[in-house]
């Protein structure tokens, strides 16, 4: 079973580079306020994030509220915090509660003046999952761009 939890139908992996130091598009992930101003796949929603106890064990919640009245909300545990090279956190959809968590894992490659991150999201539950977390993460990934060159 955990061999195909891993397959690579289950597994995304991102690699985006970022014009901003390493410590700069780390704390655009682990501050609440910063996370809120970008975390999410479009411009069509507005962010909240009610709990990151950013420890390892700590809890966090994110709520995103799209402008038609959806709110999708995710959370998880954090299972490995190394400022400011990786962070390790379950992951699974509030709405979804039969769903497995999945798992992902960001690491942060220092480029100097720029950083490269690399996402690992596994354990996805289907391709159909992957293909759309694929995008999410491509919308979230564009928005965290965005926000870490202008601030």
């Amino acid at each position: 079973m955990a061999k195909e939890r891993l397959s690579p139908e289950n597994t995304l992996k991102v690699r985006r580079t970022f014009q901003a130091p390493r410590e700069r598009v780390f704390r655009a992930w682990t501050d609440p306020k910063e996370l809120a101003l970008w975390f999410a796949p479009t411009a069509e929603y507005t962010t909240r994030v009610p709990e990151l106890d950013l420890k390892v064990g700590g809890k966090y919640k994110v709520e995103m509220h799209h402008k038609g009245g959806n709110i999708n909300t995710v959370g998880g545990t954090y299972r490995e915090i190394k400022p400011p090279e990786k962070i390790v956190f379950t992951w699974r959809w509030e709405h979804d509660a039969a769903q497995a968590e999945s798992l992902v894992t960001l690491e942060f490659f220092d480029l100097g003046p720029s950083t490269e991150v690399l996402l690992t999201h596994v354990q996805l539950p289907s391709t159909e999952e992957r293909n759309k977390h694929e995008q999410g993460w491509a919308g979230c990934l564009a928005r965290l761009g965005e926000y870490v060159q202008a601030n």
